[in-house]
């Protein structure tokens, strides 16, 4: 029996089932990236990240590490394109995300006018707990543009332009809502004054530092490339012992940084972003934890996703 020497791919439209191209010779080791970069030169502006390759309409998209020869289809093979639109890279729609609720929160922060009554236009708070507030809320996200620049290691994939528009419509949003409240004329103290303060900045500052310890022992974990080839363990830093307990510290210590400046303004929105940013974590430090136990034969058996003992 001979064996194949080329392979024929042809390209359909998902919607119309119209044919894009037609590829003759291509080798049987072939990947989707590389049948992607040839459907590229076809149509410049279908750069490979905003291509979706199927074999069934219905069907899940194709890996780009996926094999043409691997792949269940004969010789000639045919495959559904679909455009999956404008796309950013990681590093960008992070930025994007970040720089917004830095910038909007100082606008309230100040007092912009038409934001609230015109007497009270560039006007500054009584209560010492308003510029703590402003100067936590800019330093959470200072930080978190430091980390994206110099410390997190991303992939080369990317993200849809639609789908970063929502997510800024979600962290904008939110700081809008909660800087109204915090930098209100009519904004009130905690109930407890001073001490309710003082130990919601302690646990705002302790979370700070162990999700950035976290970030930075991650990204020491992928030496090479943006995988990691060992599961995260804990390491000298007392911060990184939370990994004895969870998977994804890095969560746990944002949501207690946000649960410290709930405690320490007393607003409902920052309430309410809390247990929407926790609800959204957990499912993802649920996921993360589910292919931690998939990849690796070993993973300690005491580790849950995000609440010690717990969740």
């Amino acid at each position: 029996m001979s064996r194949v020497t080329f392979f024929e791919v042809e390209i359909l439209d998902y919607k119309t089932n119209k044919q894009l191209c037609f590829l003759d010779k291509v080798e049987p080791h072939a990947t989707i990236k590389e049948i992607k970069s040839l459907l590229y030169k076809c149509y410049p502006k279908l750069y490979p990240a905003r291509q979706s390759l199927k074999l069934h309409r219905s069907g899940n998209a194709l890996k780009d590490d996926d094999i043409l020869e691997n792949l269940p289809v004969g010789t000639t093979a045919t495959m559904y394109f679909k455009d999956l639109g404008p796309q950013l890279g990681w590093t960008m729609v992070f930025l994007v995300e970040y720089i917004g609720p830095l910038f909007i929160y100082l606008l309230f922060y100040f007092r912009l006018p038409y934001i609230y009554s015109q007497k009270y236009t560039f006007t500054s708070s009584p209560y010492p707990v308003v510029p703590l507030a402003c100067a936590c809320h800019s330093f959470h996200y200072i930080k978190r543009l430091i980390e994206t620049i110099f410390v997190h290691r991303f992939s080369h994939g990317t993200m849809p332009l639609r789908t970063m528009l929502k997510n800024c419509l979600y962290y904008w949003g939110f700081s809008a809502w909660l800087a109204y409240y915090i930098n209100h004329p009519l904004y009130t103290p905690p109930s407890y004054g001073n001490q309710q303060v003082h130990y919601a900045l302690i646990m705002f500052v302790l979370c700070e530092a162990g999700n950035f310890s976290i970030n930075l022992t991650l990204n020491n974990m992928k030496s090479s490339g943006t995988l990691l080839t060992r599961f995260p363990y804990p390491t000298r830093n007392p911060f990184t012992w939370l990994f004895f307990f969870v998977s994804c510290p890095n969560y746990t210590y944002e949501v207690g940084t946000w649960i410290g400046f709930t405690i320490m303004t007393q607003c409902a929105p920052v309430a309410l972003y809390t247990l929407v940013g926790f609800i959204q974590m957990t499912i993802w430090a649920r996921g993360k934890h589910k292919t931690y136990i998939q990849q690796f034969k070993d993973y300690p058996g005491l580790r849950v996703a995000i609440i010690p003992l717990f969740l």
